[in-house]
Formats: C-alpha cells, structure tokens, sequence
C-alpha cells in the first residue's frame, strides 16, 4: 500500500520498512513524529521518522 502524504497525520500509528530491512521486508511499528517527504506521493511511500527515532517508509496506516 502507497498512502499519499495526505493521509498521513503526526500522531497517527503507522508501519514502516527501514532501508536496512528492504530486503528481508521486516516491518517496524510505531506513531509518527515527523514527515519527511516534500512530495505528496512518493512510489515506495511516504518517508517519516517515528516518536522512537527510526526513519523509513510507510506501509500501512494501523
């Protein structure tokens, strides 16, 4: 799932993949802290850095 940057709020609960877990697909949970891709649709999703630190792409909106 590709959500664009509009249905990605701060706060809300969403899965990330990391770029060191591409590969292997591992999914990281977590609440958004900050939205870090400029463009309003991004094709391997929208960047964000979660409340715990980590950064990556989101997946899935929980």
């Amino acid at each position: 799932m590709n959500a664009t940057k509009d249905k990605i709020n701060i706060g809300i609960s969403v899965q990330i993949i990391q770029k060191q877990d591409q590969r292997t697909g591992k999914l990281t949970e977590g609440k958004v802290k900050r939205i870090l891709t400029l463009s309003n649709f991004h094709p391997h999703g929208i960047k964000v850095e979660l409340e715990n630190g980590k950064i990556g792409r989101v997946q899935n909106i929980i």
